[in-house]
């Protein structure tokens, strides 16, 4: 004879193995298949979780990567550029290259501020070449410094 209080417990175990099957997307009839089903789900769901993780780690880190690179912002003013460059760490050898990227763009240094011990901040005022002048545009100076910073990030890795 079966007592109440198995039935009210297998009654629970039928009921929750239903939730199980209809929650897996199970079509197993008996339990050891819902059980197995589950059980292969579970292993599906941690594989997408992993993938997930790692997509999340690649877009942090370039997130983080593209964070260290210095700031650059360029004004346009009357007669030259305010170009500002600033990143939260130092960049050794990145003065250097602006500087002769400022050459290269025919700009000439008018005044100057920059810091480089812990952090890296320039401020400079670029005057433009006269002959120059209507074909240089804050977006090109900025720009041509931006590939600077990339060119001097990738050297340094």
């Amino acid at each position: 004879m079966v007592s109440r209080e198995h039935i009210i417990k297998r009654e629970a175990l039928h009921d929750k193995l239903q939730i199980l099957r209809s929650i897996t997307h199970s079509h197993a009839v008996n339990e050891t298949s819902i059980v197995l089903d589950a059980s292969n789900y579970i292993k599906e769901l941690k594989q997408k979780v992993e993938k997930l993780n790692e997509e999340i780690s690649t877009a942090e880190s370039s997130i983080h990567h593209q964070n260290m690179w210095p700031r650059v912002t360029v004004e346009t003013l009357e007669k030259g550029f305010l170009v500002n460059v600033h990143s939260s760490k130092n960049c050794p050898g990145l003065l250097v290259s602006i500087l002769a990227t400022f050459e290269e763009l025919g700009l000439t240094v008018l005044e100057a501020r920059v810091s480089c011990a812990h952090s890296f901040h320039l401020q400079a005022l670029g005057g433009d070449n006269e002959d120059d002048e209507e074909n240089m545009n804050a977006q090109m100076v900025k720009r041509a410094i931006s590939n600077t910073i990339k060119n001097w990030s990738e050297s340094i890795e």
